[in-house]
């Protein structure tokens, strides 16, 4: 459903940046229907990497994110901006959205289990205290109880820091469509679940050992979940999609403003928010 790749120009995003930070923008998010294959078009090697080492240079930049980028091109030059570059935040958005050899046929994506936490381990080993979010599918045409058991195994093995999970539903025209063995709704929706549930430990095992720990957190103002709380996000939290630091005490004389960032120190920890204290 989708057309051929095509790139911004290199000076085009540069340009929309720098306008954007001279507006008070602090946060610049890359994102693509592949992120890493940026530039590969243009004839250009690693353009992601040097996007991201220019980016770096605008002066009232903080924080560079790069969403979506697929693992079949996560090139070590990538890494090594995202490692150096101090204003990229540690953070790789990556759908892996499956985790048996089995599925990623089917899903046209190719790979295995082995193959995928190989690549989990070089991204942790060439970036120390990355945050790495994905995306998985349950119920995909195909999908048997093994091949989930297998995503589970998957998904403990390598620990996530965030994971969505969503359900597979039938969309006329595309290659999946027309594939047998569909599975069942309700057996998607459970297995969903489980996986979410399975999620919900690691992730507060993880955001627990934060706890005692102070962390830049970029401050977003009243909380959703209650008017008596303030919100923010620390580097490895994307906006929208994953959890937040929820903030519930600050200095007396603090008149905290939107946009600017903080040091929170983490006092409580649920399965994807955690709690703080400006300090």
């Amino acid at each position: 459903m989708r057309g051929s790749f095509r790139s911004r120009r290199f000076g085009s995003i540069l340009k929309e940046a720098e306008d954007l930070a001279k507006q008070g923008v602090k946060e610049i998010v890359l994102i693509a229907q592949d992120s890493s294959r940026f530039g590969e078009d243009l004839g250009e090697v690693d353009a992601l990497a040097k996007l991201i080492r220019a980016l770096g240079e605008i002066e009232d930049l903080e924080w560079i994110r790069v969403m979506y980028a697929y693992p079949t091109h996560i090139s070590d030059e990538f890494l090594k901006a995202i490692a150096e570059a101090p204003k990229a935040v540690k953070y790789l958005d990556m759908p892996l959205q499956h985790g048996s050899r089995n599925v990623l046929k089917l899903m046209k994506r190719g790979g295995t289990r082995e193959s995928l936490e190989k690549l989990i381990r070089r991204v942790r080993d060439k970036v120390p205290n990355i945050t790495i979010r994905t995306t998985f599918i349950t119920g995909f045409p195909g999908e048997t109880e093994e091949d989930f058991e297998e995503l589970m195994m998957f998904v403990r093995n390598c620990e996530f820091d965030n994971v969505g999970v969503f359900t597979y539903s039938d969309e006329e025209g595309t290659p999946a469509f027309d594939l047998p063995n569909k599975v069942d709704a309700k057996t998607a929706k459970q297995r969903r679940n489980r996986l979410m549930k399975e999620q919900a430990k690691i992730s507060k095992r993880k955001n627990k050992a934060k706890i005692g720990m102070t962390y830049k957190v970029l401050f977003e103002g009243l909380s959703q979940e209650s008017d008596l709380l303030f919100q923010g996000r620390l580097e490895g939290q994307a906006q929208e999609i994953d959890g937040y630091i929820l903030i519930n005490d600050m200095p007396e004389n603090l008149d905290p403003k939107i946009g600017e960032f903080y040091n929170v120190r983490i006092n409580e920890a649920h399965d994807y928010d955690l709690i703080g204290e400006i300090i």
